[in-house]
């Protein structure tokens, strides 16, 4: 069995015509009739069947056909690891990150990278918590920024980046917007705009008012930073929001106030696969982000 059978064979079951298959192969009709031919004898099973001018898989053909993609499909990852483990310094990480990083650290670190490895690709995938565990997992990305860090997951490893800081956000007429800080049991009577369910955000805001001593009234519920500020920035309620994600000013201007009581943190992780190898380009940017992480930690 050689391995230009099962391309063509692949590429028969995807056209369903062997006559497209070989134009888009570039080779002659005859050589991929003759390729599927030897294939189905040495197999000893039929592998299509006429169907008017098309080709259809029989059942041992769709049976074929499923595991051939797995294999052939490994075979080209192994070939890009081999290039990667050649030169390291090309290739393509697969990064994962919630909406609230990528304001200020994911191009933060990102250009820092590619000042040094300039011919390194990234290709993106924004999600909730639980998508970029899932996605993690399922092979779609190498590595995901996280936050909180997942403690207790056997599906994935990792380390703590950074704790990140949260502060009350409030309009700027509010009556506790020129304070320093505040205890936030001092907010309870106001309403709060919130992240919906499902953003990591939305449980470290909700287990923070209740050790205050309160549940916080929702008044308004959002998706994105910039939203949930704009709308505190309107006067329609307060919110507790990181720092890094209040960088950026828009027409409409909040405060920033300090919590003193309870202290409302984050944790920023960095996660990978804990059952595989990460390619060896993704492997140089995971020990960069470590040491760049380092270096800031020591610089606070």
């Amino acid at each position: 069995m050689e391995l230009r059978q099962l391309y063509y064979f692949v590429k028969v079951a995807k056209k369903e015509h062997v006559t497209q298959a070989a134009e888009e192969l570039r080779v002659a009709q005859s050589a991929v009739s003759r390729q599927i031919h030897q294939l189905e004898e040495e197999l000893g099973v039929s592998l299509f069947i006429q169907k008017g001018r098309n080709l259809q898989l029989t059942p041992a053909g769709q049976l074929f056909l499923k595991r051939i993609e797995v294999v052939l499909g490994d075979l080209e990852k192994a070939v890009l690891e081999i290039n990667e483990f050649m030169n390291p310094e090309v290739g393509e990480i697969r990064l994962g990150f919630p909406h609230s990083l990528g304001i200020q650290l994911i191009p933060q670190v990102v250009s820092g990278f590619r000042k040094q490895y300039p011919h390194v690709r990234f290709k993106f995938k924004q999600g909730m918590y639980p998508s970029l565990i899932r996605d993690l997992v399922k092979g779609e990305i190498d590595l995901a920024f996280i936050s909180p860090f997942p403690e207790h997951n056997e599906h994935v490893v990792g380390e703590v980046l950074l704790t990140e800081e949260l502060y009350a956000v409030l309009p700027a007429k509010h009556a506790l917007a020129d304070k320093k800080s505040i205890m936030l049991s001092e907010l309870k009577d106001d309403e709060f705009v919130m992240f919906r369910e499902g953003y990591s955000l939305r449980p470290i805001v909700w287990e923070a008012c209740k050790k205050a001593g309160f549940t916080p009234s929702i008044g308004f519920e959002g998706e994105e930073t910039e939203t949930i500020r704009g709308l505190v920035a309107a006067g329609m309620g307060v919110s507790l929001l990181p720092e890094m994600a209040l960088h950026q000013a828009g027409p409409l201007q909040t405060a920033k106030v300090r919590i003193e009581s309870p202290s409302v943190t984050r944790t920023i992780g960095l996660i990978r696969r804990s059952n595989q190898k990460l390619p060896l380009v993704a492997k140089v940017f995971y020990k960069y982000l470590l040491d760049h992480f380092s270096k800031e930690c020591k610089s606070l």
